[in-house]
């Protein structure tokens, strides 16, 4: 007899840990935030603290009745949540699993917005789109994305994997895979690996730094030359002068 329930509760699909995961993305919802928050200390902390996980929560209901076509209620559900959480996330949005909200306050999350499985978000993020077009109009994020706080992700374009966005930028354009946006409008850098350390927000490249620095040497080899070049000229008129 326990035989035949171990067997029942390893295959059946919901009833196993594994597949009830699977059938309840929350699961994940709840779990990734002890990976992500080290302040996160125990589960009633999480379940009652957390506007994250509750804006969440009410998204994952809101999102279930909008794809039903339920008329009123699923937009009603997410402005009581904005009401709660500070957090706006349109009933058509689609989030993956395992999305962790961070603080939270102000985040905005477009209709037409896709958020790939384990991104992290922090707090004042919009992905929004850039006028009045209809559509597929707002960010389509990837897995295990980071955006930093503040951060602007604008119209329909595309975040790849495992991709940063710094904190306070405005990306206009798309992100490739394991690289780091940052800046007005954003710069992309590709020359850092995102996959090993995702939340090194202290590490993140210095684009216009670099650019800059790049043309103060410039201008210093620049001066060098003309140094150079105006000896020979200044050595030559001294000697007519002397003639």
């Amino acid at each position: 007899m326990s035989l035949s329930l171990s067997r029942f509760f390893t295959h059946h699909p919901f009833l196993s840990l594994e597949g009830m995961r699977k059938q309840v993305p929350l699961m994940d919802d709840f779990a990734i935030i002890f990976k992500r928050d080290p302040a996160a200390r125990n589960w009633l902390e999480v379940l009652c603290c957390y506007p994250g996980l509750h804006a969440i929560a009410a998204h994952r209901l809101a999102h279930w009745l909008h794809n039903r076509n339920v008329p009123f209620l699923p937009r009603f559900i997410s402005h009581l949540s904005r009401f709660f959480t500070g957090i706006e996330i349109h009933p058509g949005a689609q989030l993956g699993r395992g999305v962790f909200i961070d603080h939270g306050t102000g985040v905005v999350i477009g209709e037409t917005a896709i958020v790939g499985n384990y991104t992290l978000i922090y707090q004042g993020v919009t992905l929004g789109g850039t006028g009045k077009e209809t559509g597929k109009r707002h960010p389509t994020v990837g897995c295990r994305v980071v955006v930093g706080a503040g951060a602007k992700v604008l119209g329909n374009i595309h975040i790849g994997d495992f991709a940063r966005i710094g904190a306070g930028s405005v990306v206009l354009k798309d992100v490739p895979a394991n690289c780091t946006a940052v800046g007005v409008p954003s710069r992309n850098v590709c020359r850092c690996n995102t996959g090993l350390a995702p939340l090194e927000h202290g590490q993140l490249p210095d684009s216009e730094a670099a650019i800059i620095r790049h043309l103060l040497n410039r201008i210093e080899a620049l001066e060098a030359q003309v140094k150079t070049l105006s000896q020979p000229t200044l050595s030559t008129l001294e000697y007519a002068h002397h003639e």
